[in-house]
């Protein structure tokens, strides 16, 4: 998978990741896909959560050699 924009959060502990996820998913259009780059372990549960918070669609995440990639789609 691969995302519309690209969001690079590696190196950024807890709360950062999503702190920066819900600012730059304001640059999205909707149906566009946020791609998240990021090593936090908290990352796993805290993007699912937030999309459930926010009501973006959480499309998984996909293990890469030292980080993590996560999908959210932009719902309107």
């Amino acid at each position: 998978m691969k995302g519309d924009v690209v969001l690079d959060a590696r190196g950024q502990l807890c709360p950062m990741p999503i702190v920066n996820m819900a600012r730059k998913i304001k640059e999205v259009q909707p149906g566009q896909v946020l791609e998240i780059l990021a090593d936090d372990e908290g990352a796993h549960s805290d993007v699912p959560a937030w999309c459930a918070k926010t009501g973006h669609e959480f499309l998984g995440e996909e293990g890469a050699e030292d980080h993590t990639r996560y999908f959210v789609r932009k719902v309107a």
